[in-house]
């Protein structure tokens, strides 16, 4: 358990961090034939801030926890 938490805080850390990432889709418009229309897009997928804390106080709970058990 000790092993998820630390990576649970990492995690949050990085979530705090990076707000979010950007991916590109390429979307058909057109096939006719030999002739293609295409459109990239970008797409911004994101998470919002207390996300991260939650990942944060998750992993110092099991952290914690895992350390007064053993």
């Amino acid at each position: 358990m000790k092993t998820a938490g630390i990576v649970l805080i990492v995690a949050g850390i990085a979530m705090l961090i990076f707000r979010g990432f950007s991916v590109q889709t390429e979307k058909k418009i057109i096939d006719a034939g030999p002739i293609e229309v295409n459109k990239t897009e970008n797409k911004w997928i994101g998470w919002p801030v207390y996300a991260g804390g939650i990942a944060i106080v998750a992993g110092v709970f099991l952290v914690l926890g895992s350390r007064k058990k053993a």
